[in-house]
């Protein structure tokens, strides 16, 4: 077999592989909106980081990966963590301190003065990170969890393959003038 060859076969088989994830996280997303919970994909979850208090190693308007967190599960300082506010808010800083035996802990933003005013309880935290970032796709991400882009993410997938089927149609329908006017024959 020669180069050529190969190279257009792994190319092929890169491109369904990449599409069949694509399908699967993108089906993963739609399920997890419609049943109104956070995407989560094998025990992960992917976050939206909107401010700057991770800078510079986690960028304003990224999506990081997160590791969904199990009872029993023991944090140590250094670690970066997501967890719940009491206003409800999603936050992930860096644990500065552990106190009560793991039972609390207190969090600082890299980029901030001074730690967090309220110690994190290990039930409000969601997840810990897994060092992956994907730069500024927290901020399409984000859009998506409103109701307007909820509605876009159901519909946008439906409205590009009816597109698609129309644009297969038509170059079906056209193919045969092509063809021909390819080869040089007279189309009447």
């Amino acid at each position: 077999m020669n180069w050529q060859k190969t190279k257009k076969i792994v190319g092929s088989i890169g491109s369904t592989f990449m599409y069949i994830i694509l399908a699967v996280i993108l089906f993963n997303v739609v399920t997890s909106k419609m049943a109104g919970e956070p995407p989560s994909i094998f025990g992960y979850q992917m976050k939206a980081v909107l401010s700057g208090s991770m800078e510079p190693g986690i960028k304003t308007g990224s999506l990081i990966l997160i590791k969904q967190t199990a009872n029993g599960d023991q944090f140590k300082k250094g670690d970066v963590i997501t967890f719940i506010t009491e206003e409800k808010i999603l936050v992930t800083h860096r644990i500065a301190e552990v106190k009560d035996g793991g039972q609390r802990y207190i969090t600082k933003g890299d980029n901030n003065n001074g730690p967090d005013l309220e110690p994190v309880h290990i039930n409000n935290i969601v997840g810990k990170y897994t060092d992956i970032t994907i730069p500024y796709v927290g901020y399409i991400f984000k859009i998506t969890e409103s109701q307007l882009g909820g509605a876009l993410l159901l519909f946008l997938p439906g409205i590009m393959l009816v597109f698609y089927g129309l644009f297969s149609i038509w170059r079906t329908v056209r193919m045969p003038e092509t063809y021909k006017d390819a080869k040089g024959v007279d189309a009447k």
